[in-house]
C-alpha cells in the first residue's frame, strides 16, 4: 500500500470511528427524564383547566390508545372527538395530577399514575398514562386508562 493510500486508509477509519462514536447513545439521566415527564403531564392536565383542546392534542400520539371502558379509543382523531365535550363549559369536569412518574432505563418510554378529582376535588378516579419520547425528547401519550381509586377490600375478604 503506497503511503497517500495508506494515510487515507487510517483517516476513513478514524472517521468510521468517530461516526460511531457519535451515533452510540450517551447514559441517560433518568431522573431528569421523570422531571421532564412530570412537567409533561402536569402541562397536558393544564389544558384541560385551561379549556384548551388545541393544547390537550399537542400531548397525545397519532396512535394513541384511550381506554374508555370497553371500547378503547384509537388514534389522535378519535380521541379529540371523544374528549371534545370535556372541553365545553367554563370548569373543567375533572382534574388529575401525577403522584408515580417513572421511565424506563432507556429513556423511551414513561408512565404516570395519580388521582382524577371531580370539580369538588374528591377523587373519583385513578389514571394510568404510557408516554412515549420521540427524537426531539417530546414526549407523547400513547396509552391512557383510569380505574377506580376504591379502598382495597379488608383482608380476609
Amino acid at each position: 500500500m503506497t503511503k497517500p493510500s495508506r494515510a487515507l486508509a487510517a483517516l476513513m477509519l478514524m472517521t468510521m470511528s468517530f461516526a460511531a462514536a457519535a451515533a452510540a447513545p450517551g447514559p441517560v439521566d433518568v431522573a431528569a427524564l421523570e422531571q421532564q415527564l412530570r412537567d409533561a403531564e402536569t402541562a397536558f392536565a393544564k389544558s384541560m383547566a385551561d379549556r384548551d383542546l388545541q393544547a390537550f392534542g399537542g400531548f397525545i400520539a397519532e396512535d394513541a390508545v384511550f381506554v374508555n371502558g370497553r371500547q378503547p379509543l384509537r388514534g389522535k382523531t378519535a380521541i379529540l372527538a371523544a374528549w371534545a365535550g370535556y372541553f365545553e363549559g367554563e370548569q373543567a369536569p375533572f382534574a388529575w395530577a401525577p403522584e408515580t412518574v417513572v421511565v424506563l432505563d432507556s429513556g423511551r418510554l414513561g408512565q404516570t399514575k395519580g388521582p382524577v378529582t371531580g370539580p369538588d376535588g374528591q377523587p373519583v378516579l385513578e389514571f394510568r398514562s404510557t408516554w412515549r419520547r420521540d427524537d426531539t425528547g417530546r414526549w407523547q401519550v400513547v396509552f391512557d386508562d383510569g380505574a377506580c381509586r376504591c379502598a382495597p377490600p379488608p383482608a380476609g375478604d
